[in-house]
């Protein structure tokens, strides 16, 4: 009984101190249309529309394009049809 007394504490305890209240990862008004791209254009809007500076991976995880955009438009003409991931980063 005791041993799971121990085990249920150290659960309880990883669970409130393993994961953090602030959410770090995400961009406050992001959004991202269309998608699927259909002219060649993606447009990637957020609340503070500051430079953003974007990462387009293919689906083995290799970098594909590497670029910053001023404005919420980034062109994607160049690339072949396929599924992509974009990672996208703002003030830092």
């Amino acid at each position: 009984m005791k041993h799971l007394y121990l085990i249920v504490f150290l659960l309880f305890f990883a669970v409130g101190f393993g994961q953090s209240s602030q959410n770090q990862g995400d961009i406050e008004g992001f959004s991202m249309y269309p998608n699927p791209v259909t002219n060649g254009k993606v447009y990637i809007t957020t609340a503070n529309n500051a430079p953003k500076e974007i990462f387009v991976y293919d689906v083995f995880g290799t970098l594909i394009l590497k670029t910053t955009i001023l404005g919420k438009e980034l062109s994607l003409n160049d690339m072949d049809a396929g599924v992509y991931v974009l990672r996208v980063f703002e003030k830092g």
